[in-house]
C-alpha cells in the first residue's frame, strides 16, 4: 500500500510538472520591420531560439520567473512570470546596443560612452559582401578613406580616419591585437572573405579604447567574429564581376547540441584579375570555431586563416601614363634579349597567415565576471621581384670574366622573406552594478621575425648554392601593458568615465639588410595613457559628452630603417551631441588633436611599398564630424555624414636645393579637409532593398611642401546596392540576391598615390605616382541557406 501511495504520488507530480510548461511566443520587429535570425534566450541559461524569417519565435519553458535576451545586433532584456501561455512582442528599434559578446567588454564602448564612435553590423556587411574587402565595405563610415592597389577593392586594399593612415588604426579581433607588431600596418589581403565570419564592428574615432593593443593615433577598429547560433544552419555564397572576380563561400553551423556546444566553419576561395593590368588576386581563407556554454561560462576555440597570391602593384603609375593609359602596370618590367618590354609573370607577394584564438568568459555573480585570451599567429611568405642589371657585389656574389670583359652585373629573381610569430594573452575582470561598471586587466604579447631575402635565379651570373641567402635580420618585440578603467553614473543624468594605461615596449633588431648594411635597434618605451571623459543626458532623446585622451605610440621598422625616430604624443579632445528618437539619429562631435613629434607620411614609399614616415615637431588635427540616419518614410531611410577638418604641421622642414629649408606652417599630407558619405535606403516592397552609397572626398597632398605637383583631386563616387530575399524558397530556407554596381556615373579617379623628391647637381626636383580605382564595375552573387 505503501508503494502505491509512493508511485501514484510521483505520477501526480508528474503530471503537474508537465502541466507546468508553458509557451512564450511573439514577434521581434525593430519598428514595424521584422527582424529574422534574431536570438532569443533565457539568461544564465543555454535555452534559446531564433525568431524566423517573419520574425516570428517560439519557446517552452517550465513555469517560473524569467529575464528574456532579445538581441540582433542590439539587445533588450524583459523580465517575465509565466504562468500560462504569452503572447510576447518585442521591438528592438530603442533597444541598447549589443556591442560584444562578453569577449570585447575591455575594448568596447556603449552608445552612453563619452568615446566617439560608429558600427557597422553584419546585416549591413552582407547588403555588399561580394568579396571586396573589409576596407572597401566601411568606406562610408563616417571620416574613412579608402583605397585598393588594384583598384576594385580586392588584395591590397588600405584605410585611412582623420587623415590618419592605417598604421595609426589599432586593430582588435575579439579582443586580441592584429595590427603587425613591426609595422604597425593591418594586411586585410591575408584574411580573404574575413568579412563574412564578422557579426559586427565598431570603429572608434580618435583615441578610443585601446587597452590590448598599440596606442591609436587616428582610431581603434574592434571586430567580434561570428556569435555562437542556436539552430543549425548552412549557407552557400557565390558571386561573380568584373574583371573576372569570383568568390565562392561555404558556412556551417551545428546549432547547440546537447544544450552546451556549438561547431561552426567557413571555407572561403576569391579570385580577381584586378583593374590595373596583371594585378591579380588569388586568396584562400578558412574560419572555425567552437563554443562551449553552461551557465556562467563560455568558452570559444577559433583558428582562421589564409593565403593569398598577388600581382604586386605598389609601383603606381606617373602622371603622363595616367592621361594615357590609366591601368598600365610598371611591376615585374624588364627588357628581353631583342629589347621588347617583357613582364615578369612571377612578380608577386606570397603570403600565409594562421590564427589560433582561446576565449574564456566567466560569471561569477553579484556583477562579477572575468575574461582570458590565449592567442598564436604564424606567419610565413615572400616578395618574389624580377630585377634587371643589378650590381652582383651587393647581392654578394662575385665578377667574372665573359668573352674576355669583366661582368659585374646581372638580372636577378629575389626572394625578400617575413617568417614570424606572435602570441601573448589578454585578460580582465569585470564588476557591474546599476550605477558602476569597472574593468581591470592587461595584456602581454611576444613577436618574432625573421628577415631575409635570397636569390632564386641569375640570367648571367654563376649563382652561389640555389637559394642563397644574401641578407639576414631578426627582430623581437615585448608589449606588456595594464589598465584600468570605470563608468560611474553619480546621477540619473550624469556619468563619469577614466581609462588608465601603462604600457612598456621592447624592441630588438640584429643583423644586416640589402647591401650589407647592419640594421641594429634595442628600444625600449614606458608610457602613461590616460582617459577621461563625462556624459551627460540632456534628455531621453539627447546626450552631451565630453572627453580627454593621451597616447603615446613607438616608431615602427620603416621608421628605424630610416634614422632614429622620437615616440609620438598625441592629446585628443572630443566633445559630441547625440540625439536619438525612433525616427532620427543624429551624433555630432567636435575634436582637437595636437601632436607632439607625429609621424607623418613623407609620399615616399620604400621598396616593397611601405609608405615613410618622419617627425614633424607639433602638429594638429580639428574637426567636426556629423553623421545621422533618418527614417523619412516606412520605406525610405537616409543616412548621411560629413567630416569638415583642418589638419596642420605648425613647421615643416626638408632638404631643397642643398639645403635644410623651412615651409612654415603646411598641410599635413594624405588629409582631405571634406569627407562626405551618403545612404539612401529604400524599400519599395517586403524582402526587395535598394542602396544609392554615395562618397566625396576634397583634394588632399601627398607631401608636407604643399605642392602643385603633390595635389590628388577631389572625387565623387556613387555605387548602387540592390538585395532580394526570397523566404521559405523550395529547398531552401532562404535564397538571397545581390547586386552591386559600383562607380554608376564612370568617374576617372584617384584615392592615393605617393611623392618623392631628388636631388641632381644641387637641384632639388620631384615626381609623382597614382593608383588610379577601377571605373563603372559590377559584381552580383547568390546565397542559398539551409
Amino acid at each position: 500500500m505503501k508503494n502505491l501511495f509512493l508511485l501514484v504520488s510521483f505520477f501526480l507530480i508528474s503530471l503537474n510538472s508537465f502541466a507546468q510548461e508553458f509557451t512564450v511566443s511573439g514577434k521581434v520587429t525593430e519598428g514595424d520591420i521584422p527582424l529574422s535570425a534574431a536570438i532569443v534566450r533565457v539568461e544564465g541559461a543555454s535555452k534559446g531560439t531564433e525568431t524566423n524569417s517573419e520574425g516570428n519565435y517560439s519557446l517552452t519553458l517550465n513555469a517560473g520567473k524569467y529575464t528574456l535576451v532579445f538581441s540582433h545586433g542590439n539587445k533588450k532584456s524583459i523580465d517575465i512570470s509565466l504562468t500560462a501561455d504569452m503572447v510576447l512582442n518585442v521591438d528592438l528599434s530603442d533597444a541598447k546596443e549589443e556591442l560584444e559578446e562578453v569577449f570585447l567588454s575591455a575594448v568596447r564602448v556603449s552608445a552612453e560612452s563619452p568615446i566617439t564612435h560608429s558600427n557597422l553590423t553584419n546585416e549591413e556587411i552582407a547588403d555588399r559582401n561580394l568579396g571586396q574587402d573589409i576596407p572597401t565595405l566601411m568606406q562610408y563610415m563616417p571620416a574613412v578613406v579608402t583605397t585598393s592597389d588594384a583598384g576594385a577593392g580586392i588584395g591590397y586594399s588600405g584605410i585611412r580616419v582623420r587623415g590618419s593612415d592605417a598604421t595609426r588604426v589599432n586593430v582588435t579581433i575579439n579582443g586580441v591585437p592584429y595590427n603587425d607588431s613591426e609595422s604597425h600596418g593591418t594586411f586585410w589581403v591575408n584574411l580573404g572573405d574575413f568579412a563574412s565570419s564578422v557579426e559586427n564592428l565598431q570603429l572608434q574615432r580618435g583615441v578610443g579604447t585601446s587597452t590590448n593593443g598599440a596606442g591609436a593615433f587616428g582610431a581603434s577598429l574592434n571586430i567580434l567574429t561570428d556569435r555562437f547560433n542556436v539552430k543549425p544552419s548552412a549557407e552557400i555564397s557565390n558571386s561573380f564581376g568584373s574583371y573576372n572576380t569570383r568568390k565562392h563561400t561555404a558556412k556551417f553551423s551545428t546549432g547547440l547540441f546537447d544544450d552546451h556546444w556549438e561547431f561552426a566553419g567557413r571555407a572561403s576561395i576569391i579570385k580577381s584579375d584586378g583593374y590595373i593590368d596583371r594585378a591579380f588576386s588569388d586568396l584562400k581563407s578558412y574560419f572555425l570555431q567552437g563554443t562551449y556554454v553552461n551557465g556562467g561560462t563560455t568558452i570559444k576555440g577559433l583558428t582562421f586563416g589564409g593565403s593569398e597570391v598577388t600581382y604586386q602593384a605598389w609601383d603606381g603609375i606617373d602622371a603622363e601614363t595616367l592621361k594615357t593609359d590609366r591601368k598600365f602596370n610598371y611591376a615585374g618590367a624588364y627588357e628581353d634579349e631583342q629589347g621588347n618590354l617583357t613582364f615578369y609573370d612571377n612578380h608577386v607577394d606570397d603570403y600565409k597567415q594562421d590564427h589560433y584564438q582561446l576565449l574564456w568568459n566567466q560569471r561569477y555573480g553579484n556583477g562579477w565576471s572575468s575574461n582570458m585570451a590565449l592567442h598564436y599567429t604564424y606567419g610565413r611568405g615572400f616578395y618574389e621581384s624580377y630585377r634587371a642589371g643589378e650590381d652582383l657585389s651587393e647581392y654578394g656574389l662575385e665578377p667574372f670574366t665573359a668573352n674576355g670583359e669583366l661582368i659585374t652585373e646581372s638580372d636577378l629573381v629575389t626572394r625578400k622573406w617575413l617568417d614570424n610569430d606572435f602570441y601573448g594573452t589578454t585578460f580582465n575582470v569585470q564588476y557591474e552594478e546599476d550605477h558602476l561598471n569597472l574593468i581591470v586587466g592587461g595584456a602581454w604579447n611576444n613577436y618574432l621575425g625573421d628577415h631575409f631575402g635570397e636569390i632564386v635565379y641569375t640570367k648571367f651570373a654563376p649563382s652561389n648554392a640555389p637559394m642563397e641567402r644574401y641578407y639576414y635580420n631578426n627582430s623581437q618585440k615585448s608589449d606588456f601593458s595594464v589598465f584600468s578603467k570605470a563608468t560611474v553614473a553619480v546621477s540619473d543624468a550624469i556619468s563619469l568615465y577614466g581609462d588608465l594605461q601603462l604600457r612598456r615596449i621592447h624592441y630588438e633588431v640584429d643583423g644586416v639588410e640589402e647591401e650589407e648594411v647592419p640594421f641594429i635597434v634595442d628600444d625600449t618605451h614606458t608610457f602613461f595613457n590616460p582617459k577621461v571623459g563625462v556624459t551627460y543626458e540632456l534628455s531621453k532623446t539627447n546626450q552631451l559628452y565630453f572627453s580627454y585622451a593621451r597616447a603615446n605610440r613607438e616608431p615602427n621598422r620603416t621608421d628605424y630603417e630610416n634614422g632614429n625616430p622620437e615616440p609620438e604624443t598625441l592629446n585628443d579632445y572630443e566633445l559630441g551631441w547625440r540625439h536619438r528618437t525612433k525616427n532620427v539619429e543624429v551624433n555630432t562631435n567636435l575634436y582637437y588633436m595636437g601632436y607632439e613629434n607625429q609621424l607623418v607620411l613623407t609620399g615616399e614609399l620604400n621598396d616593397v611599398g611601405s609608405p615613410i614616415r618622419k617627425n614633424s615637431g607639433n602638429s594638429y588635427r580639428l574637426g567636426l564630424e556629423v553623421d545621422a540616419m533618418l527614417a523619412l518614410t516606412d520605406k525610405l531611410r537616409w543616412r548621411p555624414n560629413i567630416a569638415i577638418s583642418r589638419n596642420k604641421n605648425d613647421e615643416w622642414f626638408a632638404p631643397w636645393n642643398g639645403e635644410l629649408t623651412s615651409f612654415g606652417k603646411t598641410d599635413i599630407s594624405y588629409s582631405p579637409e571634406i569627407v562626405a558619405g551618403n545612404i539612401i535606403e529604400y524599400r519599395p516592397v517586403e524582402n526587395l532593398e535598394l542602396k544609392l552609397l554615395t562618397k566625396y572626398v576634397s583634394e588632399q597632398y601627398m607631401s608636407n611642401l604643399e605642392l602643385e605637383s603633390s595635389l590628388l583631386e577631389s572625387y565623387f563616387v556613387n555605387d548602387f546596392n540592390v538585395q532580394y530575399t526570397w523566404n521559405n524558397a523550395p529547398l531552401f530556407k532562404q535564397v538571397v540576391f545581390t547586386g552591386l554596381i559600383n562607380n554608376i556615373f564612370d568617374e576617372e579617379y584617384v584615392s592615393n598615390g605617393y611623392f618623392y623628391t631628388y636631388e641632381y647637381e644641387g637641384v632639388t626636383y620631384d615626381g609623382a605616382g597614382y593608383y588610379p580605382q577601377a571605373t563603372r564595375n559590377f559584381l552580383v552573387g547568390m546565397t542559398l541557406r539551409f
